[in-house]
């Protein structure tokens, strides 16, 4: 079940083996660190040619990740349109030429794409979205890169590769387009947890200060924080926060102040809210709390976090739920409302809207996109409408 393989020779990775087999309040509390946050980074409005000219409240656009090399799987990055009040899905097309985009990123100045292409020896790729074109693919010298994110200065891509354990820098130019690679990180300590047979990154993402970029290890249970040389795009580690063994880390999220993040432990089924200083980069994990699943075989997946950070949510792969959170003491406590379905199999990403009025879930196993209507004032999710169908949803990025 942890055996690393290439995509396109029918033996699977752990993270599609997962994906591809059928599945009262708790509170915990952490400290502050006694640091300022910064404003987060914003997402650009843009991908115009993936949906209709829009004005007003007029359609945004839509892109949806897949798996290309598998059955059933789809044959490129699908493109569509969303309304952003009803949260109706109509789909324009698919954008070919990007092996198994599982995951999907745009740059700050929302012009450009980027997509992982998660195969043995993988890749990631740039989009211009003016024209659909594809400006190139650049390897990652690592083994099935699983996330990419655009630092928020938009002059660096950060991808992480689940196979090998390592997380890539690569240079973004005026146009979009990327670089040769600058910097390659193996996690070689601590040694893997229970159950890994090594390191297995699964994300890498900025703080919201931009002042550290953080990778979630789910093979050695831990957090690394970097320091990254903006003129060199290279890193230094600065510090490393340890989950418990057995954890199983796979995404983070930060809270809107900067001090806080949550996060999703795919292998106990459990959640945990992070106290982060962001002068020194150093994150301390609090201790497991529930993620909602009803008890049975679950993958916590990720959370998205409202843009007021007043609520989070969480997707539950197996339990097919999403859990709803309600923040407190300014980030640092997290206190589960409950569950709501989320209306498809196994999903696999969740992102809200750029406005925070709607939330979409991929869901990887029934192939659709279902969307949800988040009332701000008291975190409700609510159904809205007719699942999107698009072969093995892996990813869904509104914008």
């Amino acid at each position: 079940m942890d055996t690393e393989a290439e995509a396109g020779s029918g033996r699977w990775s752990r993270r599609r083996f997962v994906g591809a087999v059928a599945g009262t309040a708790a509170v915990v509390t952490v400290p502050s660190p006694a640091a300022r946050p910064a404003d987060p980074a914003r997402k650009a409005d843009a991908l115009r040619a993936a949906a209709p000219p829009r004005s007003g409240s007029g359609p945004r656009p839509l892109c949806i990740g897949t798996y290309t090399s598998v059955d059933g799987g789809g044959t490129g990055i699908a493109l569509a349109s969303y309304d952003p009040v009803t949260g109706r899905i109509t789909g324009s097309g698919t954008l070919t030429g990007v092996p198994d985009p599982s995951y999907l990123a745009v740059h700050p100045d929302g012009r450009t794409l980027y997509a992982v292409d998660e195969r043995q020896d993988g890749g990631v790729t740039a989009v211009r979205l003016a024209d659909r074109r594809i400006l190139g693919t650049r390897d990652t010298d690592g083994v099935t890169p699983c996330h990419l994110s655009v630092h928020p200065c938009g002059r660096w891509l950060l991808s992480a590769n689940y196979g090998s354990g390592s997380v890539a820098v690569h240079p973004i130019d005026a146009s979009g387009a990327l670089g040769e690679r600058t910097d390659l990180v193996t996690h070689t300590t601590p040694a893997p947890g229970p159950g890994q047979e090594g390191p297995h990154a699964h994300q890498f993402v900025t703080s919201l200060d931009g002042g550290h970029v953080l990778a979630v290890d789910l093979g050695t249970d831990t957090v690394y924080s970097y320091r990254l040389d903006q003129t060199r795009g290279t890193l230094t580690e600065v510090a490393q926060a340890h989950a418990r063994p057995g954890a199983g880390p796979r995404h983070l999220t930060f809270h809107p102040g900067g001090r806080h993040a949550y996060l999703a432990n795919e292998v106990d089924d459990t959640v945990a809210v992070c106290a982060y200083d962001p002068g020194s980069g150093r994150l301390t994990i609090g201790e497991p709390q529930s993620s909602g699943s009803s008890g049975g075989t679950n993958y916590p997946a990720q959370f998205a976090v409202t843009a007021d950070g007043r609520y989070a949510f969480l997707a539950n792969r197996g339990d097919n739920s999403l859990a709803r959170y309600a923040i407190e003491a300014d980030g640092a406590r997290l206190r589960l409302l409950g569950t709501v379905p989320v209306g498809g199999d196994f999903p696999r990403q969740i992102a809200l809207s750029p406005d925070g009025g709607l939330l979409f879930a991929a869901n990887q196993r029934s192939g659709t996109v279902t969307v949800f209507q988040v009332d701000r004032a008291s975190g409700e999710l609510r159904s809205a409408g007719v699942p999107f169908a698009s072969p093995v949803a892996v990813c869904a990025l509104p914008l």
